[in-house]
């Protein structure tokens, strides 16, 4: 439970890999109150196997009996519910929305007829794996595919072939990865393609393998999060005690201001730490304040609290550089037990990074 969340389309080319025709549905519109955002996709496999969604629910069935059309021999189609249609009430979009959804097969020895090019999916999977946001660019016809990487610069990538990008896909392709939201864009001369921009999977660095970092490792995998432990503590960093996760990688017994940067903190990285100890707890948050990390968390009371903020003053860092750290760490929702201070945690997390309400009114602000 606590590995590395694997992305949809990860699902896919392990089941191609595994002999399975495989198709993908993928939603490339939404007006009203659509359940899933354009972007969000479902990888279904000819033996019933499925990862992910475009409704939540509503149409999964009717997307998969015509997946299952698709990997037959059918052309790629573009399925339209919508509140006019008597479609969308027959399988339950009744909630004033309306969906498109793209659904194609992936071209391999199972499926030879599929339209999304075996290559395409595999770059695609490699891009992720080395957490390098990129961007997927498909024509609704499923004739074209292309795939657009970002460098390190924060620039995209040349093409393969080397030709030059569209600079009207170059802008489309930019503002989908700056949002993380798909979008539909036409080319210079007009051709529609839908733009699938696709980022790593959000991180949460635990400082500390004590009993909260057990519960909080297990519910940021629930919630999509990759989580990675790091405790100089042999003894409580164990896979016994974290099951899943990987010595080395993703469960790290060296000091954090050596493992810290080797692990890449980047604006996806959220950083939190359990451990009470200053020799562990300061030079953490020293690295993580010289970090984009978007959020960081010190477990500890209020007076704890106050201390640790007194000793990174004496060390240089400015008030503002210091009301980065969020201590005590997660909302006040009078949490008693690893449990719920986990809980509580990975709820303040999720609300700073989807910029909640809550993010801003933790309940820490009254004595």
């Amino acid at each position: 439970m606590q590995k590395p969340a694997q992305h949809t389309l990860g699902h896919a080319l392990h089941w191609v890999h595994e002999g399975q025709a495989v198709a993908i549905a993928t939603v490339t519109g939404t007006w009203g109150s659509s359940p899933r955002p354009a972007g969000s996709c479902m990888v279904m496999a000819a033996n019933g196997r499925v990862e992910g969604s475009v409704s939540g629910g509503c149409v999964e069935s009717d997307v998969m009996h015509t997946a299952q059309q698709i990997m037959a021999g059918a052309a790629p189609a573009v399925l339209d519910y919508g509140v006019s249609s008597a479609r969308a009430w027959e399988v339950g979009l009744a909630c004033g929305g309306r969906l498109e959804v793209m659904v194609e097969a992936i071209q391999s020895p199972a499926c030879p007829t599929g339209t999304w090019p075996l290559e395409t999916l595999e770059q695609v999977c490699a891009l992720m794996a080395a957490r390098r946001p990129a961007a997927l660019l498909r024509t609704l016809d499923a004739a074209h595919h292309r795939v657009l990487a970002t460098l390190p610069d924060g620039g995209l990538d040349k093409a393969p072939d080397h030709t030059p990008h569209d600079p009207a896909l170059t802008e489309a392709t930019e503002r989908a990865l700056a949002t993380g939201r798909g979008l539909l864009a036409p080319d210079s001369t007009g051709q529609d393609w839908f733009v699938q921009p696709l980022l790593p999977p959000p991180r949460l660095l635990i400082v500390g393998a004590v009993h909260i970092a057990q519960h909080l490792a297990r519910l940021a995998a629930l919630t999509g999060f990759d989580p990675i432990v790091v405790d100089p503590r042999e003894a409580l960093a164990t896979t016994e005690r974290f099951p899943g996760l990987i010595p080395g990688q993703t469960l790290v017994t060296e000091w954090p201001d050596e493992a810290l940067p080797a692990l890449g903190i980047d604006s996806t990285t959220a950083l939190v730490t359990l451990t009470h100890d200053a020799k562990l707890d300061d030079p953490t948050l020293e690295t993580a304040l010289g970090s984009p990390a978007f959020y960081i968390g010190a477990l500890g009371s209020r007076k704890t609290q106050a201390s640790r903020l007194e000793r990174l003053h004496q060390l240089g860092y400015p008030p503002e550089a210091l009301a980065r750290i969020r201590g005590p760490v997660g909302l006040a929702i009078g949490a008693v037990g690893a449990e719920e201070i986990a809980l509580s945690i990975l709820a303040d997390i999720v609300a700073v990074r989807r910029n909640g309400p809550l993010a801003t009114r933790r309940g820490w602000e009254t004595p």
